[in-house]
């Protein structure tokens, strides 16, 4: 899969609530890479996140929240979903 042309996703509960590519990042993923690598050693199957693109929560009207037991997706094209069930702070 080409970095510059990927598209991400974000799923709350099955809904789409944000989709952008990683053409728009501000640094492009090989510079997130090695910027991380410089500091820390990465491994296969770590996750680095970017970011958020245009719709985060807070900016929606209504605002939308995550609450204990919502599931959280987030989906890269042509590399897989991560899945994420929201629990409560103890």
């Amino acid at each position: 899969a080409d970095p510059k042309r990927l598209t991400l996703v974000t799923r709350l509960n099955g809904q789409e609530v944000q989709k952008s590519g990683t053409d728009l990042l501000i640094h492009s993923v090989p510079q997130i890479i090695a910027f991380c690598s410089d500091f820390t050693p990465l491994a296969p199957g770590d996750v680095i996140a970017t970011g958020t693109p245009e719709g985060v929560g807070h900016r929606r009207n209504p605002p939308l929240w995550m609450k204990p037991g919502d599931v959280l997706e987030v989906e890269i094209s042509g590399i897989g979903t991560l899945r994420s069930r929201v629990a409560d702070e103890k």
